[in-house]
């Protein structure tokens, strides 16, 4: 089984799995999504999205492919490009912290550590890129999937919390932390990437 993660690039948009490619729960505010889906031009918003990234800042994902099949990715950037991230009442992200966005693995390849190495490349990106830390803003009251992911299992995988809050508390993990995770790690992670995999209410929060 032929295994391998590629960056996130305009050519590669199209294989997020679902209907993430067209998710811009993240990469618009409250407002400017609502309209974007209205208008029926939410893919549009998304390429562009990830080309003024590339272009400003560099690589902000990575896709997992399975003899060729996508069946992961993890997205995530500065919070300067991240409109939604203001909205929440515990922004915001630390200036020394990229933010993850959101992360997936498939159903049918959870547990086979593609989580962890998702998350592991990520952090090795940063270290290189001068940034200490990834952080996250969770749901306490996580009950269904969604882009905003759930508390408990950030905590789980080794998340800590730096500025709580009863709905929506901000978790940061150190990016040295994520590098050196070991195989007990895979479990939480899984279920933790495996609770993305349902397209967002646009609602403002």
């Amino acid at each position: 089984m032929g295994r391998r993660l590629v960056p996130l690039t305009l050519d590669s948009l199209s294989d997020l799995p679902g209907r993430c490619g067209s998710c811009v729960f993240w990469e618009l505010d409250a407002v400017s999504g609502e309209a974007a889906v209205k208008a029926g031009r939410p893919e549009i918003e998304k390429e562009s999205w990830i080309s003024a990234v590339l272009l400003e800042w560099g690589s902000c994902g990575r896709i997992a492919y399975v003899d060729d099949v996508p069946v992961g990715f993890v997205l995530y950037a500065p919070p300067a490009y991240v409109p939604r991230s203001l909205s929440f009442p515990t922004s915001p992200v630390s200036p020394d912290a990229v933010q993850l966005m959101t992360a997936l693995v498939l159903p049918g390849y959870q547990g086979q550590g593609i989580g962890r190495t998702l998350v592991q490349t990520v952090a090795k990106d940063l270290v290189r890129r001068g940034f200490k830390a990834i952080e996250a803003f969770g749901d306490a009251r996580w009950e269904q999937p969604g882009c905003v992911l759930p508390a408990d299992h950030l905590l789980a995988v080794g998340f800590k919390t730096v500025r709580p809050h009863p709905r929506y508390p901000r978790l940061r993990l150190e990016v040295r932390s994520a590098i050196s995770w070991k195989g007990e790690m895979e479990v939480a992670l899984e279920r933790l990437l495996g609770a993305v995999q349902k397209e967002p209410s646009l609602r403002p929060l």
